[in-house]
């Protein structure tokens, strides 16, 4: 390729592509990378060589996205490979494939709704150019790229139209398959090679109970010190590129963006300087030539986006604003801060790291939680032929009934909140609530993550506490938060924001005069208040509203509908590869079930007395929270209606079909382990559904190495009672 040296660890990997897909026998080649190792330019050599010695091929490039990463791939194979041909979908379905073509295709234009592309049209259509390379002896090697962004019946049914000799996934966060031929970079070898930075550092550099007024213009602040500190070193040790901090929003961020412009131009960074860019969907300013190490950019306002296919090595700095509504987070927005400008380290700490400011403290904790997941085996299974036709009738939710009742709502919570804290009059109330370990403080508290971690695809914080910062409260500027924090709760429960809010208010807010009124705390207070006790908020208040109620047909008939529900076709599972007796599930209704799927300690046990019992048939796994799963409806006391998916169907030899949840159980002190809060509706929705089709049912726990069964006429917590037996007398 055209001045581009490999890497060690880059030659490896493709030495191992052409061996696989020459000599191999495994159709699926997983290659896990981190963000930053050069999975373009490995690509791009293997295909160079592969096509040099195997003359009847064509290479299909997909990418997801809204199409700005398959030209950013196509442009970069004619930059480097100018004497190979690429074509776009369009010139696919106006020519056709050729022989030694690399196809670039964006999955959303073959796979989302109303796509033209796959509609028979006066010209080709893509079927009739995978058929017209077939006849003229053509063959497929198809390359997945961010493979986790598409992991969709659909995109697989897309794929397998190629019927490809090899299909190549790749991903910083593919997950480890052994049907499939695994290749993994790790990070410490792109690390030593110098292409991204030794560590990240977390909010270096805040002091620990520090109090503000200001948290956005604190951690800007901070940003513009750092990328100072950053730009300083690169003078002092001849390094010739300008440090570029991105600076990345919430999705509900208009006010945001201009209290950050206004700041950021106090401190002489603006658009009309040239210092200041921003990228968004519908708006781009100064983003021309950014990627450059010596442009004129200093700071980048963005949203998660354009996290995925974006390169920009300067990039050091993340300032990541607080969110006010869950986003998912992705690893890959750490990695653009990772790569290093100049492919090298430099043997200085400024410019052989990256850094990370936020106050957002789920957002950390995610960081750790992603970055320290371990890749787990995963395998997809198909259905055994004796069961395809096995039929049951599901119950989803009703998406067009609103039947909630604001008044009923406030009248659980307050009389919960009452019950539970012996609460008396408002005067009183806050010393039992802060005795109950309720949060007072009139300032905005918040305890965030302050370390570094060498890789990311590991848990290994150096050095790291929790720090607590303090905000003093601003209404104005503190509104979004505390819409974030009722959006928190009232997700939760199943509420909406419009009518969780005014019951906080006629709860708390001492200007609002209510008959039941718990506390009577000023409109700072108030603030403070919610913020700071989201998360016990959220748990009192879910408890409150999801206490039990009669599952009645009448009551439920508007709230739900039925559908058909068969085993689904195929299903992927997570397993421990790495287990000394891992054999097969013999009873399972999926051909090669493996018994170290990752399970509850009641699952296992409950899966492996089905293996051993001579009663059991066959029995089926559910999954969670999927149209295509098994599930039920079951309403709380707000006429709120909720969908749970029992954990199995299982059959006896005598033809019965059960319905079986499993619970945490009792550990050898009697303790319960079971922590489902909603376990009293979901028993009596189940045994009312078992009743209704004739099914049988029950809810399994355990204690020691034996399981137990309940299905009687109410729920028990208490395992000793007469009402929880071993399951063998049932099953």
């Amino acid at each position: 390729m055209v001045g581009i040296k490999l890497k060690d660890f880059q030659e490896r990997c493709v030495e191992e592509l052409l061996e696989q897909t020459v000599f191999g026998e495994k159709k699926e080649i997983l290659i896990q990378a981190p963000t930053g190792s050069g999975k373009t330019v490995i690509l791009l050599d293997y295909i160079d060589r592969f096509l040099l010695e195997n003359k009847k091929y064509v290479f299909i490039w997909l990418t997801p996205g809204s199409g700005e990463l398959e030209e950013q791939s196509q442009n970069k194979m004619k930059e480097m490979l100018a004497n190979r041909a690429t074509k776009n979908l369009a010139d696919i379905l106006n020519n056709g494939f050729e022989e030694q073509d690399t196809a670039f295709i964006n999955w959303e234009n073959v796979t989302k709704k109303g796509n033209t592309a796959l509609k028979e049209l006066e010209k080709s259509n893509l079927y009739e150019c995978i058929e017209n390379a077939k006849e003229e002896g053509l063959k497929f090697i198809v390359i997945v790229d961010e493979e986790h962004r598409n992991k969709t019946e659909k995109a697989e049914n897309i794929t397998e139209l190629f019927n490809p000799e090899h299909i190549i996934r790749v991903s910083a966060t593919t997950k480890r398959n052994d049907e499939a031929y695994n290749i993994n970079i790790s990070e410490m070898e792109v690390i030593n090679s110098g292409l991204i930075t030794k560590s990240l550092y977390i909010n270096q550099g805040i002091e620990n109970d520090i109090v503000l007024n200001d948290e956005i213009e604190y951690l800007l602040k901070l940003a513009i010190n750092k990328r100072r500190q950053i730009r300083n070193a690169c003078t002092e040790n001849g390094v010739n590129y300008n440090p570029l901090v991105i600076i990345q929003l919430p999705s509900m961020s208009e006010d945001l963006i201009e209290q950050i412009e206004q700041y950021l131009e106090k401190e002489g960074f603006t658009y009309d300087n040239g210092l200041l860019a921003i990228w968004l969907a519908d708006r781009k300013e100064n983003i021309e030539n950014i990627s450059e190490n010596n442009a004129k950019q200093c700071f980048l306002i963005m949203k998660q986006a354009i996290s995925t296919g974006w390169d920009c090595p300067r990039a050091k700095v993340l300032v990541k604003i607080r969110e006010n509504m869950h986003e998912d987070f992705e690893i890959q927005t750490l990695g653009r801060i990772r790569r290093m400008p100049e492919a090298k380290h430099y043997g200085n700490e400024l410019l052989d790291n990256c850094f990370l400011y936020t106050f957002d403290d789920e957002y950390t904790e995610t960081v750790k939680h992603e970055l320290g997941r371990q890749a787990s085996n995963v395998k997809s299974l198909f259905v055994r032929d004796e069961f395809r036709n096995f039929k049951l009738f599901k119950e989803i939710k009703n998406t067009d009934a609103d039947n909630f009742a604001p008044r009923e709502a406030f009248l659980a919570i307050y009389e919960y909140l009452v019950e539970k804290y012996k609460l008396a009059n408002p005067e009183q109330n806050k010393e039992k609530l802060g005795k109950a370990g309720y949060n007072f403080n009139q300032n905005i508290t918040n305890d965030i993550l302050q370390g570094n971690t060498i890789e990311l695809n590991k848990k290994n914080f150096v050095n790291s506490e929790k720090i607590r910062i303090q905000s003093t409260v601003d209404t104005y500027k503190n509104g979004l938060d505390l819409r974030h924090s009722i959006n928190v709760i009232a997700t939760k429960i199943g509420m909406i924001y419009q009518y969780l809010s005014p019951i906080l208010q006629r709860l708390f807010l001492g200007n609002i005069e209510f008959p039941q009124k718990i506390l009577k705390l000023n409109k700072k207070e108030f603030y403070a208040f919610i913020i700071n006790n989201e998360r016990k908020l959220e748990y009192d208040i879910l408890d409150a509203v999801i206490q039990k109620r009669e599952q009645r047909v009448k009551l439920q008939k508007e709230f739900k509908k039925t559908e058909e529900f068969r085993f689904p076709e195929r299903i992927t599972v997570k397993y421990d590869k790495k287990v000394s007796n891992l054999t097969e599930m013999g009873k399972n209704v999926y051909y090669g079930y493996p018994s170290s799927t990752l399970k509850s300690q009641a699952e296992k046990k409950f899966e492996e007395y089905c293996e051993s019992s001579a009663r059991v048939k066959y029995w089926y796994k559910n999954g969670e929270t999927s149209k295509e799963f098994f599930s039920i409806v079951y309403l709380d006391k707000m006429n709120k209606a909720w969908t749970f998916y029992p954990d199995y169907i299982v059959g006896d030899i005598a033809g019965n079909v059960w319905i079986i949840e499993t619970k945490g159980g009792e550990d050898s002190y009697g303790n319960s382990k079971n922590i489902d809060i909603k376990v009293e509706n979901k028993y009596q929705a189940l045994k009312a559904y078992a009743e209704r089709n004739h099914l049988k049912w029950g809810f399994i726990r355990d204690v020691d190495d034996l399981i137990f069964i309940s299905n009687g006429k109410e729920y028990v917590e208490d395992m000793k009672d007469k009402s929880w037996t071993n399951v063998k007398y049932f099953l």
